[in-house]
């Protein structure tokens, strides 16, 4: 690790990673407070710095003015930089598309094929063919709002790819609807509501979302779904249920790094945490319960 100025970072895989917001909002009050803590990370490559992870903390550091930041050379190589790096990504999380852009990068630009990656990765083929699908199937202009962090790659996987393929929903449509929730700061169950009125619903709740009644839309339709379909037990269950999944979001992106160095506050995490581990077992087999359930209606 070496400390570098952020001006010899060469930026050209920026637009592989992908942006949230929030958890960089959240990110710059830590790193105004105790710096950075976690280094960034590349390789180097005709006599160039290749920023590979940290763009996050390096655009904090823009807006800060910090000048000099840590950073680790994963090798001296491109081929093989890109590939420590997806091996990091085990115990540091890339999402699938992430892992496609670097992927298809290893596969134009240094000539590698599944097999060599598969091998190199200690992955499975089918792994790294899976990986290479997905950048064939997303249209440019749905992957840079994904990318952008205008459209959850999640609701995008889970709730739009089935339309695709269970229902056989055409690629511009699904690129139609995309465009038009984008960026609107919908939680990923009203985006599943609001799929399911464009997909299957009538036409004139088709017309209000193309002409942007979103919020309308939105509102009628969870007044429809609230009055028809759901008691008292039910509503409350879901709303709870999108607060556990939202807050797991923010614990882990915050849990990130070694920021935490006040002996007060780890001590009481220390407890939290043991009480969390406790109850992860039952809580993990009371949801997979509802999923099972759930998925079968």
């Amino acid at each position: 690790m070496e400390q570098i100025e952020i001006s010899q970072l060469d930026l050209r895989f920026e637009s592989y990673r992908l942006k949230n917001r929030a958890a960089e909002k959240e990110l710059f009050v830590s790193i105004l407070e105790n710096g950075i803590q976690e280094p960034l990370k590349g390789f180097y490559y005709e006599k160039k710095q290749i920023l590979l992870d940290g763009f996050k903390r390096l655009r904090c550091a823009k807006k800060l003015h910090i000048h000099m930041v840590p950073y680790h050379i994963l090798s001296e190589d491109g081929a093989m930089g890109i590939i420590n790096f997806l091996r990091l990504s085990n115990t540091k999380k890339l999402s699938i598309v992430e892992e496609a852009k670097l992927i298809d990068e290893l596969k134009n630009a240094y000539k590698m094929n599944s097999t060599d990656i598969a091998t190199m990765l200690d992955k499975s083929k089918a792994w790294v063919s899976v990986r290479s699908g997905i950048l064939n199937e997303i249209s440019n202009e749905t992957m840079d709002r994904i990318m952008n962090g205008q459209f959850p790659l999640y609701a995008y996987m889970y709730i739009l790819r089935p339309f695709i393929r269970i229902n056989k929903i055409k690629t511009k449509e699904i690129d139609c609807f995309i465009n038009l929730v984008s960026g609107k700061n919908l939680s990923i169950r009203e985006i599943k509501i609001l799929a399911k009125a464009y997909f299957l619903g009538t036409d004139d709740f088709r017309a209000q979302i193309k002409s942007g009644n979103i919020e309308w839309a939105l509102n009628q339709l969870k007044k429809k779904e609230s009055v028809s379909n759901l008691n008292t037990i039910e509503q409350s269950l879901l709303k709870d249920l999108e607060i556990i999944q939202k807050y797991m979001q923010r614990v882990t992106l915050k849990i990130q790094g070694d920021q935490f160095s006040n002996k007060s506050f780890n001590a009481q995490a220390n407890l939290l945490s043991d009480e969390i581990l406790r109850q992860m077992d039952t809580f993990q087999k009371a949801i997979r319960i509802l999923h099972d359930k759930s998925s079968k209606t």
